[in-house]
């Protein structure tokens, strides 16, 4: 990780689970780490709970929903004037409505459409064009999922509730790759990863699954990790991560 010494990582959806967690290893590594997520309070708690001055210094909190196109530009304007650029981006920020997509509101639809492909896509665009602009190394992560290579059947007695999730994951892979030509045809050192873990215990699982085997935030905090320290000429492009005794 001694590479990515001072360099700035843009973490989505950092306020609670995998953001909040990787945000911590992040800036314990010497990375510079701008958090984004809608609520802010918990943004602000996360930074009182970090260990060291020092570490509290490093991490930066903006305000932000990926669904707005807007705050997404305001966001990466901002890192590009007062720190120079983004060097990593994580797509974590998602967004899971339980209910079945035969019969659930469109706008409920549409807000989780949204949040897990199109505010990856936009996200994603920004940091392309400030890696672009300074000719420089760098690593795209998109927080992909189990459901997003297959979709498994509801437990006994349960209805299927994940409606446009696994639609939405399987977008993110087919983008994994998709990321992963345009990069290499544009002829940069950018790397492209997806991480694919089965159940985690975060506020995102259906109360149905909560008795199942689940990973914790920081397993998967350290899969990206590991991705983010590989040598220059080795891309972890997937990954998938699942807990022991997993069903699926």
């Amino acid at each position: 990780m001694e590479r990515w010494t001072n360099r700035v990582a843009v973490v989505t959806g950092a306020s609670s689970g995998i953001g909040a967690e990787l945000s911590r290893k992040l800036v314990a590594a010497g990375v510079v780490v701008v958090a984004l997520a809608r609520r802010l309070d918990r943004l602000e708690q996360l930074r009182q709970d970090l260990p060291e001055e020092e570490q509290r210094q490093r991490l930066h909190l903006r305000q932000c929903d990926v669904t707005d196109v807007v705050a997404v530009n305001s966001v990466f304007d901002s890192i590009k004037d007062q720190l120079g650029g983004v060097d990593i981006l994580v797509n974590n920020a998602g967004k899971l409505s339980g209910g079945q997509l035969l019969t659930m509101p469109l706008d409920i639809v549409q807000q989780v459409l949204q949040t897990n492909v199109m505010g990856v896509v936009q996200c994603t665009q920004r940091a392309f064009e400030s890696l672009r602009e300074r000719q420089v190394t760098g690593h795209v992560v998109l927080i992909n999922s189990i459901v997003g290579h297959y979709l498994f059947n509801p437990l006994p007695g349960s209805q299927q509730e994940l409606n446009m999730y696994p639609a939405t994951k399987h977008a993110l892979t087919a983008l994994t790759e998709l990321f992963r030509q345009e990069l290499r045809d544009f002829k940069t050192q950018v790397k492209v990863t997806s991480i694919s873990p089965g159940l985690v215990d975060t506020e995102l699982v259906p109360q149905a699954y909560k008795t199942l085997p689940m990973l914790q935030a920081e397993d998967v905090a350290n899969a990206i990790m590991y991705a983010l320290a590989t040598p220059p000429h080795v891309q972890v492009h997937e990954l998938t991560i699942k807990p022991m005794g997993e069903p699926f």
